[in-house]
């Protein structure tokens, strides 16, 4: 009986054994099932994960790379607003040679699976349920050829950039006026903008930096035009055979000038009585007498031609020829090579010593011949540099300081003697083209054929300017009538050139019919009268 017992339990189903053989088949299967689905789970990129800014998490290698190479074959739209509307140019990447390196990226990006441990650990992971947080932006390795988008900018702009326009001038307010404003591509800022877009997969509209171009005021280049035009309408043939027209402006913030003919030989009339005052404040020792101030004054305001050569005399120590050379002596020295006087002035009285002294070389333009006085020449842009040095010794203590050196002028000379030409109120030609209350320290001259004058205009804006003007016509007798407006219109396009918001849109109607006396009007009545600092004082005493 206990044999029989013993001999049943050896011959029974062995269910643990079986048990536990299916559980680790199970185990077994499982694990493969878990290892390949990890596998399969390793091959996607990890979540998390962007190139560039685009999202390749969860996605496969070859997936990936064609979503951002998808995203970047797209091309960008350039928009170019010339402030009426856009105009759109689509621009491909490979029209620039653009390149991605995909192979770095997507290395990058797979590394970045990695930063949670080795392949078992990651697996153990896996298996628990525990996610690895990754959250990085591969940044986007890519390249293009610099030189072939430049090009592209800059046919852009060819096509769609507008000058600004020229300047424009009406010859009966004898204004100037700015052209219309121009657009232009800012060709450094758009090539940085289409930089930023072509690395961009989704801002991929480029609105083009426009800078717009305009004058803040028309050059002096438009008052020249405007002066050859204006003479060529009222009939004066500026560079004739029987009619010659010379202007010089210079402006005294910027240095800019024009030059219409102003190297052209004119006679010097009166207007050579500027250097004599010069040499004759260069010649006194110390501040100048009433008597000494009193001839000054007669001399360039009532242009007194008895006054002139008594200050020459007076330079020359008795010997007027000897001040005559003094004075063009000077002159020269100062830079002024083609002005000269070399005889006194005639006065047409029993006794004068007339003769003359050598003219020294000159070389003005030879292809102009206002047949000038042998014995008295000057030209516009010697008379207009003059002036302009006056002023920058007056102003600066620089310009006939440097130019006549060793204390020969001082800075109070200087303002002195601009100081008598601002005097100068015959109320016609430079000062006729000018509002009656502005500031012209000027001289003028004329003769039968020939009209000139020259001088500083203070502007109330500060933009001072030094203008002369000299006109010639073949005749035995001037009209006055023709040339005089001719200067005062001339004057007055530079005054609204320089002063726009205070211009002279018509000729002045309240001008005498011909020069204002000196005498009674703005000579001072004597010499205890004469304040050279401040020459019309006498008027308010």
């Amino acid at each position: 009986m206990g044999a029989s017992l013993g001999s049943r339990r050896r011959s029974g189903f062995p269910v643990l054994r079986s048990l536990s053989a299916l559980l680790l088949l199970a185990a077994s299967a499982l694990l493969v099932y878990e290892l390949v689905a990890f596998s399969q789970r390793e091959q996607q990129l990890p979540e998390g994960v962007s190139v560039a800014g685009i999202n390749i998490g969860g996605l496969s290698e070859r997936d990936a790379v064609a979503r951002w190479e998808r995203a970047y074959a797209e091309p960008i739209i350039m928009l170019y607003n010339d402030g009426v509307s856009d105009h759109p140019i689509q621009l491909h990447p490979d029209q620039v040679g653009w390149r991605i390196s995909s192979e770095p990226m997507l290395a990058a990006a797979l590394a970045s699976g990695e930063q949670g441990g080795g392949f078992w650990r990651r697996f153990l992971d896996f298996l628990l349920g525990i996610e690895q947080a990754v959250a990085r932006d591969i940044a986007l390795v890519a390249d293009y050829q610099e030189n072939a988008l430049d090009a592209i900018l800059r046919d852009i702009a060819r096509r769609y950039d507008k000058p600004p326009g020229k300047a424009v001038y009406d010859l009966q307010t004898l204004m100037a006026h700015t052209g219309a404003s121009g657009y232009a591509l800012d060709l450094g800022a758009a090539k940085r903008a289409a930089d930023y877009a072509l690395r961009s997969p989704d801002a991929r509209t480029v609105a083009l930096p426009i800078a717009v171009e305009g004058n803040e005021g028309p050059s002096l280049r438009a008052l020249h035009d405007l002066i050859i035009d204006y003479l060529d309408s009222q009939g004066f043939i500026y560079d004739g055979l029987g009619t010659i027209a010379s202007v010089y402006v210079q402006d005294l913030l910027t240095g800019e000038e024009i030059d219409i003919l102003g190297d052209v030989a004119f006679s010097g009339a009166s207007i050579i009585k500027l250097p004599i005052m010069l040499e004759y404040f260069r010649f006194l020792p110390s501040e100048p007498t009433a008597d000494e101030a009193w001839l000054m004054a007669n001399s360039m305001l009532c242009s007194n031609n008895a006054s002139s050569n008594l200050i020459m005399e007076i330079i020359g120590g008795g010997d007027i020829f000897f001040g005559i050379k003094s004075v063009t002596d000077t002159i020269r020295a100062a830079g002024l090579g083609n002005t000269y006087i070399s005889a006194p002035f005639y006065l047409g009285v029993e006794g004068q010593q007339l003769g003359s002294i050598q003219a020294p070389a000159t070389a003005p333009n030879p292809a102009f011949d206002t047949e000038p006085d042998p014995f008295n020449q000057t030209t516009a842009e010697d008379m207009g540099t003059l002036f302009s040095l006056i002023y920058d010794c007056a102003e600066f203590n620089s310009g006939l300081t440097f130019a006549l050196p060793g204390g020969q002028i001082t800075q109070q000379e200087c303002r002195q003697i601009l100081e008598v030409a601002s005097a100068n109120d015959l109320e016609r030609l430079l000062q006729g083209g000018i509002p009656g209350d502005a500031r012209i320290a000027h001289k003028n001259g004329w003769i039968f054929d020939t009209v000139g004058d020259a001088g500083i205009v203070y502007s109330p804006n500060g933009r001072h300017y030094v203008i002369a003007v000299f006109l010639w016509e073949r005749t035995e007798f001037q009209d006055y009538e023709k040339l005089w407006p001719l200067i005062e219109e001339i004057s007055r396009a530079a005054w609204n050139f320089f002063n726009p918001e205070n211009a002279l849109l018509q000729r002045r109607a309240n001008l005498p019919p011909t020069a204002l006396e000196c005498e009674g009007n703005y000579l001072p009545p004597g010499p205890e009268f004469v304040n050279l600092n401040d020459i019309n004082s006498w008027k308010r005493n």
